[in-house]
């Protein structure tokens, strides 16, 4: 046992995976049914997201009627065609998915798959940027029903201006009614107008508006987040708030200003300047203002950024931790000076991961990122100096005859390293399109 005890700590681990094992997952259950077409929604920032209609078939006790097809590029490489009986699983056991067409039954007239040219709800043209794997519709979120819908749940939701008396139901009656087609316009709703609307009486429309003057007074940030800017997340709003102090600031910085942030980059940068460039967006912006909604933190808010142990460091979290929550350790990070991110790029410095860490890990697997488990970034805040990270595998020497156990620790990483790359994260999911 001593000897066995002696061998795992000589292997180590990469990451928060042990190299001397290996874990044992039983397949997914698999069913065959027949794709009945391809439909897509549009998600908040516009991404096009086709997903399958399927014949009804039961997996695992769930019958499956839709899956995910992630984007065209997928489709394509898969070889999936409306009218091919494809071989579905639950990935996961949760999340339904298309592996592949079953060749030998394939309709002869089935054809290619393409994304639509226009999109579905508001007839905008669709492009697909350079470089990237999802097409978007080019209506944005003035235009699109759809992205519109989506940018409402986001400004009202607890996370961003939490209006918490304006749920999805009430949303989709207030747009339908033609009373709110941007986040501004909630402020100027009057109880005449929402006590005709059903199921609202005085006291419920009381509390309606009263919860949406309470968000005026929310901090910056959840301001910034609510906008619904490309690529700009949680952590990237406060980042922003942080370094700026007002959305008059976000809006008169150039792209080298915000890339010059630590934590965010290129990509964020553009799409950032490229908002507050369009005169809609901007509208929007001065109606807020006109409303009397917060548009600046004020010097002692708590966002401001602090000097400490981690500053000049940049974190993302990913995974379930076993002793803090995500949200408590993010907190120690900032009030540490360090800087936290919504996703892992050249500019950051540790990823903390937890269990089941998804494409996060792999990420940083690729571009050579440190990676820390609770214990070693425990560790790195009580300012002890970290050891030097072991070798990642593929920097590795042969291991020698007389070392067997080695080899089978590569095939173990190997094994680890391709499951870490097919938990790729979902692509924004949209909703059904609204009637108008």
């Amino acid at each position: 046992m001593r000897e066995n005890l002696d061998v795992q700590r000589e292997l180590g681990s990469v990451g928060r995976e042990p190299r001397w094992a290996i874990a044992f997952k039983f397949p997914p259950t698999q069913a065959t049914t027949v794709l009945e077409g391809i439909d897509v929604n549009i998600g908040r920032t516009g991404a096009v997201n086709p997903y399958a209609l399927l014949e009804p078939v039961q997996i695992a006790g769930v019958t499956v009627k839709r899956a995910t097809l992630h984007n065209e590029d997928d489709i394509r490489r898969k070889d999936i065609r409306i009218g091919d009986t494809v071989i579905v699983h639950r990935a996961g056991e949760v999340i339904p998915q298309v592996i592949g067409p079953v060749l030998s039954k394939r309709p002869p007239d089935a054809q290619p798959y393409s994304i639509p040219a226009t999109c579905p709800t508001c007839g905008s043209p669709v492009v697909r940027p350079e470089g990237e794997a999802m097409s978007y519709c080019s209506g944005g979120i003035i235009v699109c029903p759809d992205q519109r819908w989506q940018w409402l749940q986001l400004y009202v939701s607890r996370g961003a201006m939490d209006v918490d008396r304006v749920g999805e139901k009430l949303l989709l009656t207030l747009m339908r009614e033609g009373l709110v087609n941007d986040p501004a316009d909630l402020y100027a709703l009057t109880k005449e107008q929402l006590l005709p609307l059903e199921r609202m009486a005085e006291k419920s429309a009381q509390n309606v508006l009263d919860s949406i003057e309470a968000s005026k007074q929310r901090p910056l940030y959840r301001l910034i987040w609510g906008l619904n800017i490309r690529h700009v997340g949680e952590k990237a709003a406060q980042l922003l708030a942080a370094t700026f102090g007002s959305i008059d600031g976000v809006m008169q910085a150039t792209e080298d200003d915000v890339n010059a942030i630590e934590g965010i980059g290129p990509t964020i940068a553009k799409s950032i300047v490229s908002y507050f460039a369009n005169p809609q967006y901007r509208e929007v912006i001065e109606k807020l203002r006109a409303a009397g909604v917060r548009l600046a933190d004020e010097p002692g808010s708590g966002n401001e950024v602090v000097d400490g142990l981690l500053s000049g460091s940049s974190f993302v979290v990913t995974g379930r931790l076993a002793r803090q929550t995500r949200s408590q350790i993010e907190a120690q990070i900032k009030s540490l000076g360090g800087t936290v991110m919504d996703s892992v790029t050249r500019k950051t410095t540790y990823l903390i991961v937890g269990e089941d860490a998804g494409s996060k890990l792999a990420k940083a697997q690729k571009l050579g990122t440190r990676i820390l488990d609770e214990d070693l970034f425990d560790r790195l805040a009580a300012g002890e100096t970290l050891p030097e990270p072991e070798p990642a595998p593929d920097a590795e020497k042969p291991a020698k005859a007389k070392k067997p156990r080695a080899k089978k620790a590569k095939a173990a990483d190997a094994e680890v390293q391709g499951e870490q790359a097919d938990q790729m994260e979902q692509p924004e999911q949209g909703t059904l399109p609204i009637e108008e």
